[in-house]
């Protein structure tokens, strides 16, 4: 609007009602940091515990209002506070820990796999086995495959060859 010109009556009108909505949305604002001081009065010391989902709500506040602004209205906790909380959300949403999965146990693949050789070829020792496992990318040591057949309670194949028909 140049400078020139006045005001029509539609702008006085639109001017007046936003200083209204203005007034009564700081006088809204002004009651509710005075019911929080009064519950605040009423806990006393007791430290308020707050969950995830309380936390995520406040940061979110926090983030359209910005410090300087939350230093004068923050009642429930200190905007260190509040900005320490948005801190660790944003961390923990970057961490990237969440799409990691736990990698197989080959080991107990190899041990079924060691099982189910010993008990199919009854003439198998502890080396043959070894090499079959080695044949399909599982390097394990004699001992292991010594110690595997011992827990499954498998004969070593001399007296294993004897024992089954």
């Amino acid at each position: 609007m140049p400078l020139s010109m006045s005001p029509t009556p539609l702008h006085l009108l639109l001017l007046t009602l936003a200083d209204w909505m203005n007034r009564h949305q700081q006088a809204a604002i002004h009651y509710l940091l005075e019911e929080n001081r009064v519950l605040n009065e009423h806990l006393g010391t007791k430290r308020m515990r707050f969950t995830v989902q309380q936390r995520l709500r406040l940061v979110l506040k926090y983030k359209a209002l910005g410090r300087k602004a939350l230093q004068q209205v923050c009642t429930l906790a200190t905007p260190d506070t509040i900005l320490r909380w948005h801190h660790r959300l944003v961390a923990r949403k970057y961490d990237g820990s969440k799409g990691r999965k736990a990698s197989p146990n080959p080991r107990t693949d190899a041990k079924q796999l060691a099982w189910q050789m010993a008990q199919e070829n009854k003439t198998w020792g502890y080396l043959r086995i070894v090499g079959a496992l080695e044949h399909l990318g599982i390097k394990v040591s004699r001992s292991i495959v010594a110690r595997w057949l011992a827990e499954a309670a498998i004969d070593p194949a001399p007296t294993r060859s004897k024992k089954t028909s």
